[in-house]
């Protein structure tokens, strides 16, 4: 089923007991729903600040060129933060590191333009993490998305967008 649901493009599954009745706006124990998530390894190029850090920065190679894809907050346990911002830390660097930064304009949450960068801290791009995301939007960036591990084992200038 799960195949299935990700060959068609879908982003979820909902599954229900057979006898339970469907209640208009109500979410009961009888229905489950099951995410079907994308996910890629991204280099990480900065963070905006918080304690110790609300978002990475992540973004793929195109070319020489780093081209940026999102801002990533959710998914982080207090002790996974302070391994990824002890990370991070040894990077910072007072250079944007995205070929594609700043956007022009605000036309989606995930744009970063150049009032909002005034607050990042930018890295060495070096750091690979991996990150899973329900979808790419019109705009190229990522939607959903959620930080999933730090990946020891590959080269940043080895992540590129993997296709689909």
């Amino acid at each position: 089923m799960i195949r299935a649901i990700t060959g068609l493009g879908l982003e979820d599954i909902v599954a229900k007991r057979q006898d339970s009745l469907y209640e208009s706006g109500k979410r009961g124990e009888s229905r489950v729903k099951y995410k079907i998530n994308k996910g890629q390894d991204f280099v990480v190029g900065g963070y905006t600040p918080g304690n110790p850090f609300d978002a990475v920065i992540v973004g793929y190679y195109d070319g020489d060129k780093l081209l940026y894809a999102g801002k990533v907050s959710a998914g982080f346990v207090p002790h996974v933060r302070r391994e990824v911002i002890s990370r991070m830390k040894l990077l910072e660097t007072y250079v944007c590191p995205f070929a594609n930064l700043p956007e022009k304009n605000r036309r989606t949450q995930w744009a970063l333009t150049r009032e909002e960068m005034k607050n990042c801290i930018w890295l060495k791009p070096e750091l690979v993490v991996q990150i899973e995301f329900t979808e790419w939007t019109p705009d190229d960036h990522l939607r959903h998305a959620a930080f999933a591990g730090i990946r020891q084992d590959k080269n940043a200038r080895d992540v590129m967008r993997e296709p689909g």
